[in-house]
C-alpha cells in the first residue's frame, strides 16, 4: 500500500480534535474552529522581465478572528499548498491565544520560487497579492508578516500598495517592516529569543543547569541563528546546526565538537541561509547528512526549520540523553512521534508556545505602528520575556496539575480561550 503524503492541515485538525474532546466542546464550536472562517484563492498575473506574462497562484486563510484581527505570515514557496496555509493559519490562532495576545490566526502564500525571480518580478507578486484582497485585510482585519522566503522589503511593497489603494497611511497593516519604516527593534531576534526563554524556564523547572547542557539545532534561518546565539549567552553549547543547500537542493548538518559559533557561520552563509561547506570544513566543522541533527548526543533538540521533521520513522533515532525538545518550527513533530516522545518522558515545548516570540513581537510592532510611537530595544525584549515566560508557566502548571503532555495542555488553554471568545460573541 502506497504511503499517503504528509498533510499539515490533517495533522492540525487531528491535534484540534484531541483537544476538543478533552475540553468537551459542543459540535457547533468544533465545526467553527476546525476549519478557516474565510479563505481566499486568487491568481496574480505578473509581467516578467523578458516581457512575457506569468500567472501565480496566491492564498490567504483567516482561521479565526474571535479574539482580534487575524495575524500571520506570507510564504513564497514553490511547494506551497492551500492545506499548508490552512494548517499554519489554525496554528497561529492557537499561538496568539496561548500567549494571550488579542489577535486571531491567519496565513498567506504564493506558489513561486524567489530564487528564480528578479526583485522587480517579486515586487509584482507582492503588489498583485495585495490588490486581490485589499479590502479583506488591514490593521483592524488581518495583519500579514514575513514567513519563509519573504522579508522586510516584500512587506514594504505590500504596505505601499495597500496605502495607494486605500488612500491613507496604515503602518499597522503589516509587520516585519524594516526599522525606520515602521518596524520594531528586536523583531529579527524575537522568535529565536522566545524559543530560548521557554527553554530557560523548562530547564529551571527540571532542575537542569543550562551552563552544562548541549543543544542540537535543525535549521539555520532566522529562528535557529538567534536561538543558538542566546543559548550560548546562557552558557550552553550548540553542537550542530543544519541548513538547506540551494546548489545541491539538499540539507546538511554542520557539527563541531567545540561548539557552533553562529556569527562565524553567518560570515560564510549566503542570502538564502545556505552555509558554504568548503569554508565550514576549513574552520573545523564536520559536514554530515541533513538528518544527522536528530541523532546527536545532546540534552536539547531544537527543530527550527520545517514541518514534519520528527516522525514515526525517525523518532527512535533521538539519543537517550535528550531531555527537552523545543519546537522552533511550526508542526515539526507528527502525532505518531508525539506518542513515543511522551512515552520516553522527554519534555516537549510545543511549537505554538515555543515559537510564539515572533508573533508576540509582531503584535508589539503593530501596537507601536498604530500609536506611531516606538519603544527602545530593552523594552521590547523585557516585554517579550514577560509574555513568553507567563505563557510557558500557564501551560506547564496545567500540564503538572492534570498530568498532561505539554502539547495537550497548550492546546487546552488556547482552544478554550478561542472557544470562549466565540461563545461570548454569540457565534455558537
Amino acid at each position: 500500500m502506497e504511503k499517503k503524503p504528509f498533510n499539515a492541515f490533517e495533522m492540525a485538525q487531528q491535534q484540534f480534535d484531541a483537544a476538543a474532546e478533552k475540553l468537551g466542546l459542543d459540535q457547533a464550536t468544533r465545526d467553527l474552529l476546525r476549519s478557516s472562517l474565510r479563505e481566499y484563492h486568487f491568481l496574480i498575473p505578473v509581467r516578467m522581465d523578458d516581457g512575457s506574462y506569468k500567472v501565480f497562484r496566491g492564498f490567504r486563510c483567516q482561521h479565526s478572528d474571535a479574539r482580534g484581527p487575524c495575524k500571520g505570515g506570507i510564504r513564497f514557496h514553490p511547494n506551497e499548498t492551500i492545506d499548508t496555509v490552512r494548517a499554519l493559519a489554525m496554528w497561529m490562532t492557537w499561538k496568539t491565544a496561548v500567549v494571550d495576545i488579542p489577535l486571531g490566526g491567519g496565513k498567506g502564500g504564493v506558489i513561486c520560487d524567489p530564487h528564480n525571480l528578479s526583485d522587480r518580478e517579486q515586487e509584482g507578486i507582492c503588489r498583485g497579492w495585495v490588490r486581490q484582497i485589499a479590502y479583506n485585510i488591514g490593521p483592524v482585519q488581518d495583519v500579514p508578516a514575513p514567513d519563509i522566503m519573504t522579508h522586510g522589503q516584500h512587506m514594504l511593497w505590500m504596505l505601499d500598495e495597500l496605502e495607494r489603494i486605500r488612500g491613507g497611511k496604515f503602518p499597522g497593516f503589516i509587520t516585519g517592516k524594516p526599522v525606520g519604516m515602521g518596524g520594531s527593534l528586536g523583531r529579527t531576534e524575537a522568535t529565536g529569543f522566545g524559543v530560548m526563554y521557554t527553554v530557560r524556564e523548562a530547564m529551571k523547572e527540571l532542575g537542569i543547569d543550562i551552563k552544562k547542557t548541549v543543544g542540537a539545532f535543525q535549521g539555520f534561518g532566522n529562528v535557529s541563528q538567534y536561538a543558538v546565539k542566546l543559548f550560548r549567552e546562557y552558557g550552553g553549547k550548540a553542537l550542530c546546526v543544519s541548513c538547506w543547500d540551494q546548489i545541491d537542493q539538499t540539507s546538511y548538518t554542520f557539527r563541531r565538537e567545540s561548539g557552533v559559533d553562529p556569527d562565524e557561520l553567518m560570515g560564510i552563509t549566503d542570502k538564502f541561509n545556505s552555509i558554504d561547506k568548503a569554508k565550514a570544513r576549513q574552520v573545523g566543522y564536520e559536514v554530515l547528512p541533513g538528518d544527522a541533527w536528530i541523532e546527536q548526543e545532546a540534552d536539547l533538540l531544537v527543530p527550527a526549520a520545517l514541518e514534519n521533521q520528527i516522525t514515526g520513522a525517525n523518532v527512535a533515532k533521538i539519543h537517550k540523553r535528550v531531555r527537552i525538545i523545543a519546537e522552533g518550527a511550526n508542526g515539526p513533530t507528527t502525532p505518531e512521534a508525539d506518542v513515543e516522545i511522551h512515552k520516553r518522558g522527554i519534555f516537549m515545548i510545543p511549537d505554538f508556545l515555543c515559537n510564539a516570540g515572533g508573533v508576540t513581537c509582531s503584535y508589539f510592532e503593530q501596537v507601536q505602528s498604530n500609536m506611531n510611537f516606538y519603544w527602545h530595544l530593552n523594552e521590547v525584549f523585557s516585554r517579550l520575556d514577560e509574555k513568553m515566560t507567563a505563557g510557558f508557566k500557564a501551560v506547564s502548571e496545567l500540564a503538572r496539575k492534570k498530568n498532561l503532555y505539554m502539547r495537550d495542555a497548550a492546546y487546552m488553554i488556547a482552544v478554550s480561550r478561542v472557544a470562549e471568545a466565540s461563545h461570548l460573541r454569540g457565534w455558537v
